[in-house]
Protein backbone atom coordinates (compact mmCIF):
# COMPACT_ATOMS: atom_id res chain seq x y z
CA UNK A 1 0.00 0.00 0.00
CA UNK A 2 2.76 2.82 0.70
CA UNK A 3 4.66 1.76 -2.58
CA UNK A 4 1.09 2.62 -4.68
CA UNK A 5 0.89 6.11 -2.24
CA UNK A 6 4.67 6.76 -3.39
CA UNK A 7 3.96 5.91 -7.19
CA UNK A 8 1.05 8.54 -7.07
CA UNK A 9 2.93 11.16 -4.81
CA UNK A 10 5.69 10.60 -8.17
CA UNK A 11 2.93 10.85 -10.48
CA UNK A 12 1.40 13.92 -9.38
CA UNK A 13 4.78 15.56 -8.82
CA UNK A 14 5.50 14.75 -12.51
CA UNK A 15 1.67 15.97 -14.12
CA UNK A 16 2.44 19.36 -11.94
CA UNK A 17 5.73 19.52 -13.96
CA UNK A 18 3.96 18.84 -17.16
CA UNK A 19 0.96 21.62 -16.32
CA UNK A 20 3.89 24.11 -15.47
CA UNK A 21 5.43 22.91 -19.04
CA UNK A 22 2.52 23.18 -20.28
CA UNK A 23 1.21 27.18 -19.39
CA UNK A 24 4.54 28.23 -19.77
CA UNK A 25 4.49 27.36 -23.24
CA UNK A 26 1.34 28.89 -23.85
CA UNK A 27 2.50 32.07 -22.42
CA UNK A 28 5.88 31.86 -24.28
CA UNK A 29 3.14 31.41 -27.88
CA UNK A 30 -0.32 33.47 -26.67
CA UNK A 31 1.01 36.34 -24.12
CA UNK A 32 -0.16 38.90 -23.31
CA UNK A 33 -3.27 36.47 -22.06
CA UNK A 34 -5.53 35.85 -19.46
CA UNK A 35 -6.26 33.30 -16.89
CA UNK A 36 -9.49 32.24 -18.51
CA UNK A 37 -7.76 31.59 -21.74
CA UNK A 38 -5.21 29.66 -21.03
CA UNK A 39 -7.29 27.64 -19.00
CA UNK A 40 -9.06 27.39 -22.26
CA UNK A 41 -5.83 26.82 -24.56
CA UNK A 42 -4.44 24.40 -22.45
CA UNK A 43 -7.49 21.99 -21.15
CA UNK A 44 -6.84 22.78 -17.59
CA UNK A 45 -9.24 23.99 -15.01
CA UNK A 46 -9.48 27.33 -13.66
CA UNK A 47 -8.44 25.88 -10.44
CA UNK A 48 -4.87 24.46 -11.97
CA UNK A 49 -4.70 27.45 -13.84
CA UNK A 50 -4.87 30.34 -11.08
CA UNK A 51 -2.80 27.90 -8.56
CA UNK A 52 0.33 27.29 -11.37
CA UNK A 53 0.21 30.67 -12.09
CA UNK A 54 0.75 31.58 -8.19
CA UNK A 55 3.82 29.60 -8.51
CA UNK A 56 5.11 31.07 -11.37
CA UNK A 57 4.47 34.41 -10.21
CA UNK A 58 6.07 33.88 -7.28
CA UNK A 59 9.09 32.31 -8.65
CA UNK A 60 9.58 35.56 -11.45
CA UNK A 61 8.94 33.96 -14.65
CA UNK A 62 5.51 36.03 -14.67
CA UNK A 63 4.33 39.06 -14.64
CA UNK A 64 1.15 41.08 -14.62
CA UNK A 65 0.40 43.36 -17.73
CA UNK A 66 -2.77 45.05 -16.99
CA UNK A 67 -6.63 44.61 -17.70
CA UNK A 68 -8.89 43.21 -20.27
CA UNK A 69 -12.39 44.43 -20.17
CA UNK A 70 -14.86 42.73 -22.72
CA UNK A 71 -18.80 42.90 -22.41
CA UNK A 72 -20.57 43.37 -18.97
CA UNK A 73 -17.63 40.51 -17.13
CA UNK A 74 -15.14 41.32 -15.17
CA UNK A 75 -12.25 42.68 -16.32
CA UNK A 76 -9.40 40.09 -16.33
CA UNK A 77 -5.54 40.26 -15.74
CA UNK A 78 -3.66 39.73 -18.59
CA UNK A 79 -0.46 38.11 -18.19
CA UNK A 80 3.26 37.46 -19.94
CA UNK A 81 6.16 36.05 -19.35
CA UNK A 82 8.73 37.89 -17.10
CA UNK A 83 11.22 39.31 -19.71
CA UNK A 84 13.68 40.17 -16.14
CA UNK A 85 13.47 36.78 -15.02
CA UNK A 86 17.11 35.85 -16.61
CA UNK A 87 19.27 35.85 -19.46
CA UNK A 88 20.29 33.56 -22.29
CA UNK A 89 23.59 33.48 -24.06
CA UNK A 90 24.01 32.65 -27.27
CA UNK A 91 27.24 31.73 -29.54
CA UNK A 92 27.92 30.85 -33.13
CA UNK A 93 31.64 29.73 -33.88
CA UNK A 94 31.12 29.79 -37.58
CA UNK A 95 33.07 29.84 -40.76
CA UNK A 96 35.27 32.85 -40.45
CA UNK A 97 33.49 34.45 -37.34
CA UNK A 98 31.87 34.16 -33.89
CA UNK A 99 28.87 35.78 -33.33
CA UNK A 100 27.69 36.10 -29.82
CA UNK A 101 24.00 37.41 -28.62
CA UNK A 102 22.48 38.57 -25.28
CA UNK A 103 18.53 38.06 -24.84
CA UNK A 104 16.64 38.58 -21.61
CA UNK A 105 13.67 35.84 -21.20
CA UNK A 106 11.29 38.15 -23.84
CA UNK A 107 13.12 37.02 -25.47
CA UNK A 108 14.67 41.20 -26.39
CA UNK A 109 18.10 41.38 -27.45
CA UNK A 110 20.32 42.76 -24.61
CA UNK A 111 23.98 42.94 -26.33
CA UNK A 112 24.83 41.70 -30.24
CA UNK A 113 28.32 41.28 -31.79
CA UNK A 114 29.77 39.14 -34.72
CA UNK A 115 33.60 39.23 -34.83
CA UNK A 116 35.26 38.18 -37.74
CA UNK A 117 38.40 35.23 -37.89
CA UNK A 118 41.06 35.25 -40.11
CA UNK A 119 40.83 32.05 -41.74
CA UNK A 120 45.17 31.03 -40.58
CA UNK A 121 43.86 31.59 -36.91
CA UNK A 122 44.70 28.25 -34.89
CA UNK A 123 41.83 26.52 -32.53
CA UNK A 124 43.23 27.18 -29.81
CA UNK A 125 42.71 31.13 -30.27
CA UNK A 126 39.48 31.26 -31.67
CA UNK A 127 38.44 29.27 -28.08
CA UNK A 128 40.27 31.97 -26.40
CA UNK A 129 38.50 34.56 -28.41
CA UNK A 130 35.26 32.47 -27.75
CA UNK A 131 35.51 32.46 -24.20
CA UNK A 132 36.75 36.00 -23.58
CA UNK A 133 33.39 37.27 -25.72
CA UNK A 134 31.42 34.84 -23.61
CA UNK A 135 32.28 36.37 -20.29
CA UNK A 136 31.74 39.79 -21.54
CA UNK A 137 28.08 38.44 -22.51
CA UNK A 138 27.57 37.17 -19.19
CA UNK A 139 28.46 40.70 -17.55
CA UNK A 140 26.24 42.48 -20.10
CA UNK A 141 23.56 39.88 -19.56
CA UNK A 142 23.50 41.30 -15.35
CA UNK A 143 22.45 44.63 -16.67
CA UNK A 144 19.17 43.36 -17.54
CA UNK A 145 18.91 40.43 -15.04
CA UNK A 146 20.51 38.47 -11.92
CA UNK A 147 19.57 34.93 -13.70
CA UNK A 148 21.65 33.51 -16.19
CA UNK A 149 19.76 30.69 -17.52
CA UNK A 150 22.33 29.17 -20.15
CA UNK A 151 25.09 29.73 -22.67
CA UNK A 152 24.63 27.32 -26.03
CA UNK A 153 27.50 27.12 -28.55
CA UNK A 154 26.70 26.15 -31.79
CA UNK A 155 29.20 24.70 -34.63
CA UNK A 156 29.46 24.17 -38.78
CA UNK A 157 30.13 20.16 -37.35
CA UNK A 158 29.65 16.79 -36.20
CA UNK A 159 28.79 17.32 -32.51
CA UNK A 160 28.64 14.46 -29.93
CA UNK A 161 25.55 15.50 -27.78
CA UNK A 162 25.91 13.77 -24.69
CA UNK A 163 29.43 15.00 -24.12
CA UNK A 164 29.44 17.91 -26.35
CA UNK A 165 32.48 17.28 -28.08
CA UNK A 166 33.11 18.35 -31.85
CA UNK A 167 33.86 15.44 -33.04
CA UNK A 168 34.32 16.73 -36.64
CA UNK A 169 34.11 19.85 -38.08
CA UNK A 170 35.07 19.91 -42.20
CA UNK A 171 35.29 23.32 -42.84
CA UNK A 172 36.92 24.61 -39.67
CA UNK A 173 39.05 21.43 -39.86
CA UNK A 174 38.80 20.55 -36.19
CA UNK A 175 38.64 16.87 -34.75
CA UNK A 176 37.25 15.93 -31.23
CA UNK A 177 37.90 19.06 -29.44
CA UNK A 178 36.07 18.58 -25.85
CA UNK A 179 34.49 22.14 -26.60
CA UNK A 180 31.93 21.45 -23.74
CA UNK A 181 34.63 20.70 -20.89
CA UNK A 182 36.75 23.80 -22.02
CA UNK A 183 33.07 25.66 -20.95
CA UNK A 184 32.51 23.62 -18.29
CA UNK A 185 36.11 24.70 -16.71
CA UNK A 186 35.17 28.76 -17.12
CA UNK A 187 32.71 28.37 -14.32
CA UNK A 188 29.72 30.17 -15.93
CA UNK A 189 27.73 28.72 -13.11
CA UNK A 190 24.66 27.84 -15.59
CA UNK A 191 24.12 25.37 -17.91
CA UNK A 192 25.77 24.88 -21.49
CA UNK A 193 24.91 23.16 -24.72
CA UNK A 194 27.45 22.41 -27.41
CA UNK A 195 25.26 21.80 -30.70
CA UNK A 196 25.55 21.51 -34.66
CA UNK A 197 24.53 25.31 -35.72
CA UNK A 198 22.48 24.05 -38.15
CA UNK A 199 20.05 22.10 -35.30
CA UNK A 200 19.97 25.35 -33.30
CA UNK A 201 19.16 27.27 -36.03
CA UNK A 202 15.92 25.08 -37.33
CA UNK A 203 15.06 25.17 -33.62
CA UNK A 204 15.24 28.87 -33.51
CA UNK A 205 13.11 29.11 -36.51
CA UNK A 206 10.71 26.73 -35.18
CA UNK A 207 10.29 29.29 -31.79
CA UNK A 208 11.18 32.67 -32.88
CA UNK A 209 11.29 32.68 -37.09
CA UNK A 210 9.62 31.25 -39.75
CA UNK A 211 8.53 27.41 -38.74
CA UNK A 212 6.53 28.73 -35.67
CA UNK A 213 3.23 26.81 -35.52
CA UNK A 214 4.76 23.82 -37.51
CA UNK A 215 5.21 20.32 -36.02
CA UNK A 216 7.36 18.66 -39.21
CA UNK A 217 10.37 21.42 -40.15
CA UNK A 218 13.03 20.70 -42.43
CA UNK A 219 15.88 23.37 -42.40
CA UNK A 220 18.65 24.02 -44.68
CA UNK A 221 21.63 26.47 -44.45
CA UNK A 222 23.92 26.99 -47.24
CA UNK A 223 27.20 28.93 -46.10
CA UNK A 224 30.95 27.51 -47.03
CA UNK A 225 29.15 24.20 -46.25
CA UNK A 226 25.40 23.07 -46.48
CA UNK A 227 24.00 22.59 -42.68
CA UNK A 228 20.68 21.03 -42.10
CA UNK A 229 18.14 19.99 -38.98
CA UNK A 230 14.96 18.17 -39.26
CA UNK A 231 12.08 18.54 -36.25
CA UNK A 232 9.68 16.43 -36.20
CA UNK A 233 6.18 16.94 -33.75
CA UNK A 234 8.31 19.84 -32.85
CA UNK A 235 11.29 17.92 -31.54
CA UNK A 236 14.79 17.54 -33.32
CA UNK A 237 15.61 14.29 -34.70
CA UNK A 238 19.04 13.40 -33.78
CA UNK A 239 19.59 9.57 -35.29
CA UNK A 240 21.17 6.72 -33.52
CA UNK A 241 24.40 7.97 -32.94
CA UNK A 242 23.19 12.04 -33.02
CA UNK A 243 24.73 12.56 -36.43
CA UNK A 244 21.31 12.78 -38.43
CA UNK A 245 20.62 15.29 -40.99
CA UNK A 246 24.01 15.68 -42.19
CA UNK A 247 21.80 16.25 -45.74
CA UNK A 248 25.77 18.41 -46.76
CA UNK A 249 27.24 14.98 -47.30
CA UNK A 250 24.55 13.10 -49.31
CA UNK A 251 26.59 12.00 -52.25
CA UNK A 252 25.21 13.62 -55.73
CA UNK A 253 27.08 13.25 -57.57
CA UNK A 254 30.02 9.81 -57.87
CA UNK A 255 32.26 11.84 -60.07
CA UNK A 256 31.97 14.81 -58.49
CA UNK A 257 34.77 17.29 -56.51
CA UNK A 258 36.22 16.12 -53.41
CA UNK A 259 34.49 17.68 -50.26
CA UNK A 260 35.90 19.12 -47.02
CA UNK A 261 34.91 15.46 -45.58
CA UNK A 262 36.94 13.44 -47.61
CA UNK A 263 34.29 12.15 -49.90
CA UNK A 264 33.59 12.78 -53.92
CA UNK A 265 30.49 14.89 -54.73
CA UNK A 266 28.48 15.85 -51.45
CA UNK A 267 25.64 17.63 -52.00
CA UNK A 268 27.65 20.82 -50.22
CA UNK A 269 29.89 21.01 -53.29
CA UNK A 270 27.27 21.91 -55.67
CA UNK A 271 25.26 24.55 -53.68
CA UNK A 272 27.54 26.32 -51.06
CA UNK A 273 28.91 29.57 -51.25
CA UNK A 274 32.20 28.46 -52.55
CA UNK A 275 30.83 26.77 -55.66
CA UNK A 276 28.73 30.05 -56.97
CA UNK A 277 31.95 32.14 -56.16
CA UNK A 278 33.64 29.37 -58.69
CA UNK A 279 30.88 29.39 -61.23
CA UNK A 280 30.72 32.85 -61.45
CA UNK A 281 34.59 33.14 -61.87
CA UNK A 282 34.41 30.21 -64.23
CA UNK A 283 32.68 32.30 -66.56
CA UNK A 284 34.69 35.19 -66.57
CA UNK A 285 37.35 33.22 -67.47
CA UNK A 286 35.78 31.60 -70.28
CA UNK A 287 35.29 35.13 -71.54
CA UNK A 288 31.73 36.37 -70.53
CA UNK A 289 31.33 40.17 -69.68
CA UNK A 290 30.10 40.46 -66.00
CA UNK A 291 30.09 43.48 -63.85
CA UNK A 292 31.27 41.72 -60.77
CA UNK A 293 35.05 42.38 -62.70
CA UNK A 294 34.27 45.65 -61.53
CA UNK A 295 33.04 45.42 -58.67
CA UNK A 296 35.81 43.32 -57.44
CA UNK A 297 38.65 45.01 -59.56
CA UNK A 298 39.31 41.80 -60.85
CA UNK A 299 40.23 40.31 -57.11
CA UNK A 300 37.90 37.08 -56.71
CA UNK A 301 38.80 37.50 -53.10
CA UNK A 302 36.59 40.40 -52.86
CA UNK A 303 33.58 38.45 -54.05
CA UNK A 304 30.69 38.01 -51.86
CA UNK A 305 27.13 36.42 -52.23
CA UNK A 306 25.73 39.48 -51.59
CA UNK A 307 27.49 40.82 -54.20
CA UNK A 308 26.49 38.47 -56.80
CA UNK A 309 22.95 38.93 -55.57
CA UNK A 310 23.27 42.90 -56.07
CA UNK A 311 24.92 41.86 -59.43
CA UNK A 312 21.65 39.89 -60.75
CA UNK A 313 19.66 42.51 -59.69
CA UNK A 314 21.00 44.76 -62.08
CA UNK A 315 20.38 42.38 -64.95
CA UNK A 316 24.18 40.68 -64.75
CA UNK A 317 23.61 37.36 -66.74
CA UNK A 318 26.41 35.66 -65.25
CA UNK A 319 25.37 36.22 -62.02
CA UNK A 320 21.85 35.36 -62.78
CA UNK A 321 22.69 32.28 -64.26
CA UNK A 322 25.16 31.15 -61.40
CA UNK A 323 22.63 31.52 -59.07
CA UNK A 324 20.15 29.51 -61.46
CA UNK A 325 22.63 26.44 -61.67
CA UNK A 326 23.44 26.39 -57.21
CA UNK A 327 18.84 26.76 -57.78
CA UNK A 328 18.78 23.84 -59.75
CA UNK A 329 21.27 21.55 -57.76
CA UNK A 330 19.42 22.51 -54.90
CA UNK A 331 16.01 21.96 -55.72
CA UNK A 332 17.69 18.19 -56.98
CA UNK A 333 18.44 17.35 -53.35
CA UNK A 334 15.58 19.20 -51.65
CA UNK A 335 12.88 16.94 -54.05
CA UNK A 336 14.99 13.70 -52.57
CA UNK A 337 13.78 15.15 -48.84
CA UNK A 338 10.90 15.82 -49.65
CA UNK A 339 10.24 11.96 -50.57
CA UNK A 340 12.07 10.79 -47.89
CA UNK A 341 10.81 13.10 -44.82
CA UNK A 342 7.57 14.86 -46.39
CA UNK A 343 7.92 17.88 -43.70
CA UNK A 344 5.17 20.06 -43.65
CA UNK A 345 7.83 23.24 -44.07
CA UNK A 346 11.38 23.94 -45.83
CA UNK A 347 13.10 26.96 -44.64
CA UNK A 348 15.98 27.97 -46.30
CA UNK A 349 18.53 29.87 -44.72
CA UNK A 350 22.43 31.46 -44.88
CA UNK A 351 23.16 32.15 -48.58
CA UNK A 352 20.05 30.27 -49.65
CA UNK A 353 17.97 33.28 -48.07
CA UNK A 354 19.95 35.91 -49.25
CA UNK A 355 19.44 34.71 -53.12
CA UNK A 356 16.03 33.40 -52.75
CA UNK A 357 15.00 35.41 -55.15
CA UNK A 358 16.89 34.07 -57.67
CA UNK A 359 16.89 30.26 -56.22
CA UNK A 360 13.12 29.63 -55.40
CA UNK A 361 11.98 29.52 -59.03
CA UNK A 362 14.31 26.95 -60.08
CA UNK A 363 14.33 25.04 -57.01
CA UNK A 364 10.04 24.76 -56.93
CA UNK A 365 10.78 23.93 -60.89
CA UNK A 366 12.84 21.22 -59.97
CA UNK A 367 10.70 20.09 -57.12
CA UNK A 368 7.74 20.08 -59.49
CA UNK A 369 9.62 17.76 -61.60
CA UNK A 370 11.07 15.45 -58.96
CA UNK A 371 8.87 14.90 -55.65
CA UNK A 372 5.79 13.18 -55.46
CA UNK A 373 2.46 14.68 -55.82
CA UNK A 374 1.40 14.12 -52.06
CA UNK A 375 4.74 15.31 -50.75
CA UNK A 376 5.28 18.75 -52.63
CA UNK A 377 1.60 19.56 -52.41
CA UNK A 378 1.57 19.96 -48.90
CA UNK A 379 5.01 21.49 -48.21
CA UNK A 380 5.65 25.21 -47.99
CA UNK A 381 9.29 26.64 -49.20
CA UNK A 382 10.10 29.73 -47.08
CA UNK A 383 12.77 31.99 -46.35
CA UNK A 384 14.69 31.62 -42.55
CA UNK A 385 13.19 34.96 -40.98
CA UNK A 386 16.96 35.51 -39.17
CA UNK A 387 19.10 34.76 -41.84
CA UNK A 388 22.49 34.61 -40.94
CA UNK A 389 21.42 35.37 -37.53
CA UNK A 390 19.30 31.95 -37.25
CA UNK A 391 22.18 30.10 -35.18
CA UNK A 392 21.96 31.94 -32.21
CA UNK A 393 18.59 32.72 -32.64
CA UNK A 394 18.45 29.15 -32.18
CA UNK A 395 21.13 28.45 -29.27
CA UNK A 396 18.12 31.09 -27.23
CA UNK A 397 15.31 28.71 -28.33
CA UNK A 398 17.99 25.69 -27.26
CA UNK A 399 17.59 27.27 -24.00
CA UNK A 400 14.02 27.90 -23.83
CA UNK A 401 13.36 24.50 -24.67
CA UNK A 402 15.09 23.57 -21.39
CA UNK A 403 13.38 25.80 -19.32
CA UNK A 404 9.81 24.98 -21.12
CA UNK A 405 10.87 21.02 -21.21
CA UNK A 406 8.20 19.13 -19.11
CA UNK A 407 10.35 17.13 -16.56
CA UNK A 408 14.07 18.98 -16.34
CA UNK A 409 14.85 20.94 -15.03
CA UNK A 410 12.41 21.46 -12.00
CA UNK A 411 11.33 25.06 -12.14
CA UNK A 412 12.64 25.81 -8.54
CA UNK A 413 16.47 24.86 -9.97
CA UNK A 414 16.44 27.44 -11.98
CA UNK A 415 14.87 30.47 -10.39
CA UNK A 416 15.06 30.30 -6.42
CA UNK A 417 12.09 30.22 -3.94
Amino acid sequence: MRKQNTYQTGDQALVRQINLSLIMHTLRTDSPISRARLSQKTNLNKTTVSDLINELNERGFVREMGMQTSGTGRPATLLTLNPAAGYIVSCEIGVGFIEVLVTDFGPQTIWQIKQPIKSETAQDEIISQVMTLLHEAVDRGKSAADKLFGIAVGVPGMVDHSSGTILFAPNLKWRNVPLLKLLENESFGAPIFVDNEANMAALGEHYFGAAQGYKEILYLSGNVGLGGGFLSNGQLRRGASGMAAEYGHMTVDTHGELCNCGNYGCWETKVSQNSLYKKVINKVEAGESSILVEKTQGQWERLSVEMIVEAAQAGDKVAIRSLEEIGYSLGIGIASLLNALNPEIVVLGGILSIASEFLFPVVNEEIQKRALLWNRESVKIVRAAHGSDASVKGGTATVYQYILSQATPPLHLLVGS
